[in-house]
């Protein structure tokens, strides 16, 4: 079985957490024994080039060269790349909505003091965000609109290239945080027409905690200096000159210290599978996972919190609870992992669960009801 925790537990949370497959189990060895046998000297040639092979693959990912790719250790740090590369003097605004993680909005929250508007759009039904809304918040004080791929709150997808549209004209740039989308969905950056995408492992990436990307639009790269960096930026970095900073022509000047190896293999191991199956075949069967689930939640008298219409929706499902840590608990009694979100139980199938997963935990939930 390519993924043990099936051997005891109905995995029903990938949204917030990818499966361990046995291919990054045995990555992370890979690393282990190069740590145990060679120390250091494995940086020179098998560990540089371990990174350089994450970037190339994670640029697959989303359609993308490997010079516009960043890794990270979480997206935290991707968002604070751009966010300190940017100028707010003419253009304070930036522009989230209420449905983002809310990463997104703290990053320039915390900038308040330097005199950074956070413009929030609200969603009228906890679902979705239109269009129109956005684009009324968006005017030529806007430095940049920053929002999501999928919300994590509801799965519902945002036409991004819309989103584009609507910041160019602008002149802003529009940042996409893809966490729960590449993997789940294709993704084209290039077609989307995005300047900066960020995602990572942890999710339906199956490389787990500790590893993060950052795409920015090549045209972009010669004018972004980040005011906090690390010496993976430096063009030259083995030069140790605390004189001066040269940072690096592609997107690797908006990296910043040394990073983690262990999630760097754990994220290959779960790369190969991915691509083993492709990203269309996984959109394909784990959307058929998803409507399975809604169809079979509504027979049972639930209403999931998901977009009205299948194009628009992802394999993540809000079912309303008056106490869902409670109902999560009593889901993990039985051997079902699930999440729960206020107001919701939140079920995440993925291309390795099926039909029984989730007709189980339904089953679980409405035994008491």
């Amino acid at each position: 079985m390519e993924f043990p925790i099936f051997r005891h537990a109905i995995y029903l949370n990938s949204c917030s957490l990818g499966a361990l497959s046995l291919r990054s189990r045995a990555k992370v060895n890979e690393f282990l024994d190069l740590w145990e046998t060679r120390g250091a000297a494995a940086w020179y040639d098998v560990w540089w080039a371990a990174l350089a092979e994450l970037r190339e693959r994670y640029g697959r990912a989303i359609g993308a060269a490997a010079g516009t790719i960043a890794l990270h250790p979480n997206i935290s740090t991707a968002l604070a790349a751009v966010a300190e590369s940017l100028d707010y003097t003419r253009r304070p605004r930036v522009v989230v909505t209420s449905l983002d993680f809310p990463t997104l909005a703290y990053q320039w929250l915390a900038k308040a003091g330097r005199g950074v508007e956070v413009v929030v759009v609200e969603s009228p039904d906890g679902i979705g965000v239109p269009l129109e809304a956005v684009e009324r918040a968006v005017d030529d004080r806007t430095a940049l609109v920053a929002t999501s791929h999928v919300f994590f709150t509801s799965g519902a997808i945002q036409d991004v290239h819309a989103l584009a549209q609507i910041a160019h004209r602008r002149g802003a740039p529009l940042l996409v945080d893809g966490y729960q989308a590449v993997g789940q969905l294709p993704v084209s950056v290039e077609a989307l027409d995005v300047d900066f995408y960020c995602s990572g492992g942890l999710k339906w990436l199956l490389g787990g905690p500790g590893v993060a990307f950052l795409y920015a639009r090549a045209e972009l790269l010669p004018s972004l200096a980040p005011g906090a960096t690390g010496w993976f930026a430096h063009r030259e970095q083995f030069r140790f000159d605390p004189r001066e900073l040269v940072l690096h022509d592609d997107a690797r000047r908006l990296e910043g210290g040394t990073p983690a190896l262990l999630p760097v293999y754990a994220q290959l191991g779960g790369l190969d599978l991915l691509e083993e199956i492709g990203a269309e075949e996984i959109r394909r069967r784990t959307m058929a996972l998803a409507e399975d689930l809604i169809e079979v939640a509504r027979a049972a008298g639930l209403e999931p919190k998901v977009a009205s219409e299948p194009a628009e929706r992802t394999a993540i499902a809000m079912l309303p609870s008056g106490d869902p840590h409670r109902d999560v608990r009593r889901l993990a009694e039985a051997g079902i992992i699930t999440d729960a979100r206020p107001g919701h139980v939140r079920i995440s199938p993925y291309f390795y669960n099926v039909e029984d997963d989730h007709r189980a935990a339904i089953e679980r939930l409405i035994s008491d009801r």
